[in-house]
């Protein structure tokens, strides 16, 4: 990551400030390229740098990692997103309830009974027709009229399930001097292959289909890119639409760089890469 000084000093008290202040900055261990090391996930790290921006919590939606995120905040001493994150995280109110009072008691005067209906959601394709009862003060009670439907979402009842397939080539160059120092070219484009309708809910705007307009929505595709390179950004999007990956292969090819027009001694890697996502 790469971020301005002022940022990780956003949050007084907390263990960055107190890493990066002016007194202690200067001890931190580097690398051979002036850069620091925090030994922490990071993938978390991203929403922690977030937060230090403006003090904000901002999440995608269906977020699995609230309970771990939580605990870099408490790590990083910052109390205020660990507060945030524990309050997010309680346990939600019973899906559905009704208080009804007797219609006869003057609005403005305490009810002398009242009458407390909870209604448990049926299973999902089914309907509860309106029933009655009687409250303690003998007045009606009527439980709302409920109604659900499967919709052909399968067992998420309105997600579709099924897979998506990623793929992309790359390739980087390994000299004979500094085999270390490979020189990897940034990826081009990242391929979308799956059910139409999944790509778009998945995607949105970000999909490209110039080369497959017209696809019906339940029809398969094998056409799509993506409009960013980013592999991380796809999988990001792949997670918050609740996609886990199931597979992943890779072929590598390799040749000589004289015949692409590089150096003689160097070798040019040629790959390519599938990730297999499936929702259940």
């Amino acid at each position: 990551y790469l971020t301005r000084r002022g940022t990780v000093l956003s949050v007084p008290g907390s263990l960055l400030w107190r890493l990066f202040s002016p007194a202690d900055a200067s001890a931190l261990p580097r690398d051979s390229k002036g850069r620091f090391f925090l030994d922490r996930d990071g993938f978390l790290f991203r929403y922690v740098l977030d937060y230090l921006r403006d003090q904000e919590l901002v999440l995608p939606e269906r977020f699995p990692e609230r309970s771990r995120l939580q605990r870099e905040a408490e790590y990083f001493q910052l109390p205020d997103l660990a507060r945030r994150l524990a309050a997010a995280a309680a346990p939600p109110p019973p899906r559905f309830s009704a208080l009804l009072r007797d219609p006869s008691v003057c609005a403005d005067d305490p009810p002398p009974g009242l009458g407390y209906l909870e209604a448990e959601l049926p299973e999902a394709g089914a309907s509860a027709s309106p029933t009655s009862s009687r409250s303690p003060s003998g007045g009606p009670l009527l439980a709302p009229s409920l109604s659900l439907d499967a919709g052909g979402g399968g067992a998420s009842g309105g997600r579709r399930s099924g897979y998506i397939t990623i793929g992309y080539r790359g390739s980087y160059t390994i000299g004979r001097e500094a085999p270390a120092d490979a020189k990897f070219r940034r990826v081009a484009r990242i391929t979308v292959c799956g059910k139409t309708a999944l790509a778009k809910e998945v995607f949105g705007e970000t999909l490209n289909e110039s080369r497959d307009p017209d696809r019906p929505p339940e029809r398969y595709t094998a056409r799509y890119y993506l409009k960013f390179n980013f592999l991380e950004q796809a999988f990001d999007r792949l997670s918050e639409a609740g996609f886990r990956m199931a597979a992943c292969s890779s072929t590598g090819t390799c040749a000589f760089a004289p015949e692409q027009g590089g150096l003689a001694d160097d070798k040019i890697w040629t790959s390519y890469t599938e990730y297999v996502f499936c929702r259940e």
